[in-house]
C-alpha cells in the first residue's frame, strides 16, 4: 500500500521507517524550508534506525511535491507539532480525494478538527476520514541526518479517535497491525485530553524558570521534578481528569498511562518522572521562549480552559498556571486564542451537538 508521511522531524522519520518495515511504499513530504532530512533520506535512499527499531528501510520518495505524495494514496500521516497541523492541511486541500484517510499524529489540540477545517470540510462530513492520536507511538530522536534512535517504541497507551467516531473501527483495523500500541478512544475530545504535555511541560518549566534563564545547565526531568513540583503536577492533572469526566470521558492520570507506555517505572508525580528511563538524559531548554510554553500552554492549556468554560467547569489551578506563564512571557496566551473552539470553527455548535457529531 502507498502510505504518505507529512513531516520530516523525529516522529515522521520513525513513522516512515516503521511503515516501510511493514512492507509499504513510503512517500515523504515536507515544505522546502525543511529540507535537511529530505536531502539526507534521498542521498541514502532511505532511513537508518537504531535502538528499539534497528536497520535500514527504503523510502520511495522524499521531497516537496505534495501532489505526488497524495496521488492514489489511501493513508496519510501528518506528523508534527500543533502549529504544523493547519499548514499540512492547507497543503493537502487542493489534492485530497474522497475516501482517503488522514491521521494527525499527535492530535495535540483537536488537530483532526483543524485539519478537516483546512480541507474545507464540516466536522460531520465523512467523505474524507480524519483520525488523530493522543501522542506519538515513539520516543525518538534524530541523531544525525537521516538516522534516528528509537528509545521507546511504546507498548501501549496510545489513544486514537476518528472524525466522525463512527469510522473509528475501520481506521483502527487498518493501522493497529503496524501500531499495536493503539487503543480506541471514545472521540477526539478523549485523544485531546489524554495528551498530558500541557500539564507537564509548562509546570516544570515555570518552577525551574530561573535555572533555564541562568547559566545552570540541568536535566529537565531528573533534576527539574521535585516533590513540590510533583504536587503542582498532580493538582493540574486532577483538573484535566475532572474535565474529562465532565465531558463523559475517562481520562487516565499521566503517571498511570506513562507507566503503560513504558516511560515510567512507578506511578507517582515526582520520583517517577525524575527516575523515568524514558526521560533520563533530556536536557532542559536554554530559553523560556520555547514550545513547552508556546505550544503546550499557548495551545493546550488555552484549549482545555476554553472547553471548561463552555460547560461551566472550573479549573482554577490550570487557569492560574496559564496566567503565570503569560506574565512570565509578557504576552496574553488566552487572548491570542491560538486554539479554541471558535478558532476551530466550532463556535456555533453546542457541546451536546459536538458530542453527537464527533
Amino acid at each position: 500500500m502507498k502510505v504518505a508521511i507529512l513531516g520530516s522531524g523525529n516522529g515522521a522519520l520513525a513513522m516512515a521507517f516503521e511503515w516501510s518495515r511493514a512492507g509499504h511504499d513510503i512517500y515523504m513530504f515536507d515544505f522546502p524550508q525543511f529540507d535537511r532530512q529530505i536531502k539526507a533520506i534521498n542521498a541514502a535512499g532511505g532511513i537508518f534506525s537504531e535502538g528499539e527499531m534497528e536497520g535500514f528501510q527504503p523510502i520511495c520518495y522524499a521531497g516537496h511535491d505534495i501532489e505526488l505524495c497524495l496521488r492514489d494514496t489511501p493513508l496519510i500521516f501528518a506528523v508534527g507539532p500543533a502549529y504544523a497541523t493547519e499548514a499540512f492541511g492547507n497543503a493537502c486541500a487542493p489534492h485530497a480525494k474522497d475516501g482517503q484517510i488522514y491521521v494527525v499524529c499527535p492530535s495535540s489540540c483537536l488537530g483532526s478538527i483543524l485539519f478537516k477545517k483546512a480541507l474545507g470540510l464540516a466536522p460531520e462530513d465523512d467523505r474524507i476520514i480524519i483520525s488523530d492520536t493522543s501522542t506519538l507511538p515513539y520516543a525518538v530522536r534524530i541523531i544525525e541526518d537521516g538516522r534516528i534512535a528509537v528509545y521507546n517504541r511504546l507498548p501501549g497507551g496510545v489513544k486514537m479517535a476518528t472524525l466522525p467516531s463512527a469510522k473509528n473501527d475501520m481506521v483502527y483495523e487498518l493501522i493497529a497491525p503496524v501500531h499495536p500500541c493503539m487503543e480506541k478512544a471514545a472521540n477526539i475530545f478523549e485523544t485531546c485530553l489524554q495528551n498530558a504535555n500541557p500539564m507537564l511541560h509548562p509546570c516544570i518549566t515555570t518552577l525551574n524558570a530561573a535555572r533555564i534563564e541562568g547559566p545552570n545547565d540541568f536535566f529537565f526531568y531528573e533534576e527539574g521534578v521535585t516533590p513540590g513540583v510533583g504536587r503542582l503536577l498532580k493538582a493540574i492533572d486532577d483538573e484535566r481528569i475532572a474535565l474529562g469526566a465532565a465531558l463523559g470521558l475517562t481520562i487516565e492520570s499521566d503517571p498511570y498511562i506513562s507507566l503503560r507506555q513504558g516511560y515510567l517505572l512507578e506511578e507517582n508525580y515526582d520520583t517517577a518522572y525524575a527516575t523515568a528511563p524514558g526521560f533520563i538524559g533530556i536536557k532542559a531548554q536554554t530559553q523560556l521562549d520555547y514550545r513547552y510554553y508556546n505550544e503546550d500552554a499557548g495551545y493546550g492549556l488555552v484549549l482545555w480552559l476554553d472547553l471548561a468554560e463552555r460547560i461551566g467547569h472550573q479549573m482554577p489551578t490550570t487557569a492560574a498556571m496559564l496566567q503565570i506563564v503569560s506574565a512570565i512571557m509578557g504576552r496574553d496566551y488566552k487572548a491570542e486564542k491560538a486554539r479554541t473552539l471558535d478558532t476551530l470553527g466550532l463556535g456555533g455548535y453546542s457541546m451536546q451537538e459536538l458530542c453527537r457529531i464527533l
